[in-house]
């Protein structure tokens, strides 16, 4: 048991040295500080370039939409008068042959 006490109290001691060590370590290196600085944008002078931007990206959707309905009601008025072409054909021109 006395050499165990023994081995254990020498493996404390280590550890503190190595400690000590490390602390010493951290507290003698000064890092270099860097001062952080905001970004700043270059075109910060024009704020209606910011403007004119958004402007044309809503124009340009506005087109967008705009002739997604254009083409929207074109296709749909090709399906009404194909469905009304083949309710004609079914009515009056097939024979009633079976």
């Amino acid at each position: 048991m006395k050499f165990q006490d023994e081995h254990e109290q020498e493996l404390q001691r280590q550890v503190e040295m190595r400690l000590r060590e490390m602390e010493s370590n951290i507290g003698g290196t000064n890092a270099p500080f860097h001062k952080t600085v905001k970004h700043q944008p270059e075109n910060l002078q024009q704020p209606w370039m910011k403007k004119a931007i958004l402007a044309a990206k809503l124009f340009g959707l506005g087109v967008a939409v705009l002739v997604a309905v254009r083409v929207a009601s074109v296709l749909a008025g090709i399906v009404m008068f194909a469905a009304l072409a083949w309710l004609t054909y079914k009515l009056f021109f097939e024979s009633k042959k079976n």
